[in-house]
């Protein structure tokens, strides 16, 4: 299966090992899902704990993706930053955004409010 919608040879080094993370998290994504509903159908609880060791397993190696995109790739670090490890609603960073730029003359390429 090719992961690039663009010819790879012509791509940088840094965007394919970025195509590599972005793809490898998708993966371990699904993994999570995939063990997740199994934890919740079986009725063996040997099977359950082991199905959710492996899920918990997945789980870190997203997170460890996602980390390396933090540092790797534009524009990570400063959602995650926004968006993680916060207890208000997880849309008030955005409407925040919004409601501080109401008003203001802003480069919206003239498409008007979405």
């Amino acid at each position: 299966m090719n992961i690039y919608h663009e010819p790879a040879a012509e791509m940088s080094a840094k965007a394919r090992d970025l195509t590599r993370a972005l793809a490898s998290l998708k993966e371990e994504i699904e993994a999570v899902d995939w063990y997740n509903q199994r934890v919740d159908l079986t009725e063996d609880e040997k099977l359950k704990k082991l199905l959710a060791h492996n899920r918990d397993e997945e789980i870190e190696h997203a997170c460890m993706t996602l980390e390396w995109l933090r540092r790797n790739m534009d524009g990570w670090d400063e959602q995650l930053r926004l968006y993680l490890f916060t207890e208000d609603d997880i849309t008030d960073p955005e409407d925040h955004d919004q409601d501080s730029n109401a008003g203001k003359d802003s480069d919206n390429l003239g498409i008007g409010e979405l």
